[in-house]
């Protein structure tokens, strides 16, 4: 990732990154500088739900691992604004100071009307890529033991576009919206990243056969940029060949990154999410040029919501891809480490994972071992 602080309205005050003009459109790497107490600035979002529950067992966490960022918790919930509905300014503020945001499950209520607080945040930080890495975890047995994928989702356009419109009684239109401009952000990211993580190999995945004007130009895009990574290898596969051939044998698909439009990114993750035991093993990261917002992406659960019957893991693993973006390998490690030899024990697990555990007793487990490898 590149640093691009050229647009002096969005620089968080202190920042030392040098200006950068080449991928100017794309992410600037986390640039903050410690505040006077020697401290990060972190947005927390708690969420709804079971979310102010996680989102604690996540600060109680950081504490004992000693990180050094201090929270400042926002609230999502839209307002209008000049007649659209928006994010409240003192939400958009913080995130534009720090760059990088820690997010809990926000409810949307289903219907004609309502309003995506999740889309409403990528659209209001064009938070273009989504990543979602599945890694299969000791001690949580699963039909599969070497899942390790990483899937990189066009995060703007697609069919989640939300251009739509009822042409007549009971015939309902919606537009798939693809660009080049963002299929190629998306794939020089997807390549960036590979070579990052010393993944030799991006795929992309389409439906190219059949929308070969949309699908065909994301292609067409991935395969333009993939000529700039000679060390890197590009190859292509229809979505359905890909659902098949995951669920039949996972393991070839470590060696890939793979980057795909929108609904085929979120289809394909939750699957991936699957193979490893469930959306509450999974984190995500949501990456924009101006911040970046890490993520749980499972539901608010209500129906447990202020029980302390919560799993904390999948806010956890994605507070983790936050530190690393934030360049604090260290705290990330350990912080890691504790939680997957607190799975792999066995003893402290929460319902979801078929333990008995309370949030509390899990969260406590962590800090324990958290302990031990920091000594």
């Amino acid at each position: 990732m590149i640093c691009s602080c050229e647009d002096e309205k969005i620089v968080k005050p202190g920042c030392v990154c040098k200006p950068s003009t080449e991928d100017a459109t794309l992410t600037r790497t986390f640039c903050a500088k410690k505040q006077e107490n020697g401290k990060y600035l972190v947005t927390l979002i708690p969420g709804d739900g079971i979310g102010p529950e996680i989102s604690l067992s996540v600060k109680k966490i950081f504490e004992a691992a000693k990180v050094p960022i201090e929270w400042e918790e926002v609230d999502v919930t839209p307002v209008k604004k000049d007649g659209r509905i928006a994010i409240p300014d003192k939400a958009i503020y913080s995130i534009l100071r720090s760059t990088v945001a820690l997010k809990g499950p926000l409810a949307t209520p289903i219907g004609k009307g309502h309003v995506s607080l999740n889309l409403t945040l990528r659209r209001t930080f064009n938070l273009y890529a989504n990543v979602r890495p599945c890694r299969s975890i000791v001690g949580y047995k699963t039909p599969y033991d070497d899942v390790n994928t990483i899937i990189i989702r066009e995060n703007t356009e697609g069919e989640y576009s939300g251009i739509e419109h009822e042409i007549i009684d009971g015939v309902v239109q919606s537009i798939k919206l693809i660009t080049k401009e963002a299929s190629e952000r998306v794939a020089l990211y997807a390549f960036k990243y590979a070579r990052s993580i010393g993944r030799k190999k991006v795929t992309a995945v389409h439906k190219a056969n059949i929308m070969k004007l949309a699908d065909g130009l994301f292609l067409e895009s991935c395969k333009r940029v993939s000529k700039d990574f000679p060390d890197i290898e590009f190859d292509d596969m229809l979505l359905n060949q890909a659902c098949l051939e995951i669920t039949m044998d996972p393991a070839p698909f470590a060696s890939t990154v793979l980057v795909m439009p929108n609904l085929y990114g979120d289809i394909l993750s939750d699957l991936c999410a699957g193979l490893i035991g469930g959306l509450g093993l999974t984190p995500s990261g949501n990456i924009g040029r101006d911040a970046s917002v890490f993520e749980a992406v499972h539901g608010t659960a209500p129906d447990i919501a202020g029980q302390d019957k919560a799993n904390p893991t999948a806010l956890l693993l994605s507070s983790i891809m936050m530190l690393r973006h934030m360049n604090l390998e260290k705290e990330a490690s350990d912080i890691e480490q504790a939680i997957f030899k607190t799975i792999a024990e066995g003893k402290h697990l929460t319902g979801d994972l078929g333990g008995r555990s309370t949030n509390t007793e899990y969260t406590q487990a962590v800090i324990e071992n958290l302990k031990a490898t920091m000594v």
